[in-house]
């Protein structure tokens, strides 16, 4: 297929580039380098530094197969103190993205959506049913497209599969996370294991969990990527579906911890602190729709995340 991604500088869009070029498909990648690294776009894609606001001449030249969009601002913490910065890039540029595909007639669109879309649940596991009830103007803006799809899905024809991720680590050999600030639990671990950092928080210690400490989802980038190929072949005309991606069990802030200490052979100290205000008890996801709609399940654990993770870094 000829495809165009999104954000494909960046983490996962990198990852999923690199993948979609290896199983023999011309991908062309879109991106603003404003999070993202011109040197993680892999050889062999071509590469066109723009807003996703301005693509539609470039779609209109490409004769396009599918578009697999993973450009977004994606900090939750600055989603609460700038949500015009997310109104304005996540949606308003995803909705120009909508329209060049319609214009351009592309028949099928992969989204990047989140977790964050369902805000604070009760339940445990979340299933792709559990009312969204996004908490910050990151997970709002998520949410936005995913209903901008399902109306253009069904209105023009469009195959679209919306994909929410929980945590996502690992690394594809150079591919991997390059974040600024990094606010995601395991790179902290690593950089305390490489020395950029002295210590380790861990927030949180009297949760209702096998160690006190929370639990969450945490997916291999490459299962997640070969979640993306699949829906590209899944994706039905007129259908707009949505699908968790997550591990189906979870890890304890402790027992990533621990992966991290085994991988690395470093003690990482970590200091407890409180509970974060809002942090819930359990994220996990239900990837049973995954299993039923793409014939997708997750084949890497925490450890392979971790040294994966570990890996890169050190690269």
């Amino acid at each position: 297929m000829n495809l165009v991604v999104t954000g494909g500088a960046g983490y996962i869009g990198s990852v999923v580039v690199s993948q979609l070029l290896d199983a023999g498909h011309s991908v062309t990648v879109i991106d603003d380098l404003s999070t993202g690294h011109r040197d993680a776009v892999p050889e062999g894609a071509e590469f066109v530094e723009m807003r996703i606001h301005d693509c539609l001449p470039v779609l209109a030249e490409g004769n396009f197969d599918g578009v697999l969009h993973f450009a977004a601002k994606s900090l939750v913490a600055e989603s609460v103190t700038s949500p015009e910065v997310y109104w304005e890039n996540n949606v308003v540029g995803s909705y120009a993205l909508l329209e060049a595909v319609r214009k351009t007639k592309i028949p099928t669109m992969v989204f990047s959506s989140t977790a964050a879309t369902y805000g604070q649940p009760d339940e445990s596991p979340i299933t792709e049913d559990t009312p969204a009830n996004p908490m910050n103007a990151y997970g709002a803006s998520k949410l936005a497209v995913d209903q901008m799809l399902r109306f253009y899905a069904s209105a023009h024809g469009i195959g679209a599969i919306s994909l929410r991720y929980f945590n996502v680590g690992g690394a594809r050999g150079r591919f991997g996370e390059r974040h600024d600030p990094e606010s995601h639990l395991i790179p902290n671990l690593l950089k305390v294991a490489k020395g950029e950092k002295e210590t380790a928080q861990i927030f949180g210690v009297d949760y209702d969990t096998v160690d006190g400490t929370a639990l969450r989802d945490y997916l291999h980038v490459v299962d997640l990527g070969r979640a993306h190929l699949l829906a590209l072949e899944r994706a039905e005309s007129g259908r707009h579906n949505i699908i968790n991606l997550g591990s189906g069990t979870g890890y304890t802030v402790r027992q990533v911890l621990e992966a991290c200490r085994s991988v690395t052979g470093h003690p990482i100290p970590a200091e407890e602190s409180p509970r974060r205000d809002g942090d819930p008890v359990s994220l996990v996801a239900s990837n049973s729709r995954g299993l039923e709609e793409l014939g997708w399940k997750p084949e890497l654990g925490l450890q392979s995340i971790v040294s994966d993770a570990w890996d890169f870094m050190r690269s």
